[in-house]
């Protein structure tokens, strides 16, 4: 098993038939879990890469009513590398 994670932030709160069809997305082997952030407007689902693919997962959340935006990633922003410049002769 493949444990990933993928992160989406979504524009309209979820209505409450989109969270019903959200518990039934749970239940698709492969998805191991779903986490809501409503402050940021993300969810975040653990799923198993052997099972499903990221495209499916997110087809998935858009089937059951979500209003994805985009995917956001679960990196934090690398700074960017210094640049030595020559020394004035």
């Amino acid at each position: 098993m493949t444990q990933l994670d993928v992160m989406y932030r979504y524009g309209a709160a979820p209505t409450e038939a989109a969270m019903m069809a959200l518990g039934r997305v749970r239940e698709v082997y492969g998805i191991r879990h779903l986490q809501f952030d409503e402050a940021a407007k993300t969810v975040r689902v653990e799923y198993d890469a052997t099972r499903l693919s990221e495209p499916i997962v997110h087809q998935l959340l858009r089937r059951s009513g979500l209003d994805v935006v985009e995917r956001v990633s679960l990196l934090p922003p690398q700074p960017e590398p210094v640049v030595a410049t020559p020394a004035a002769a």
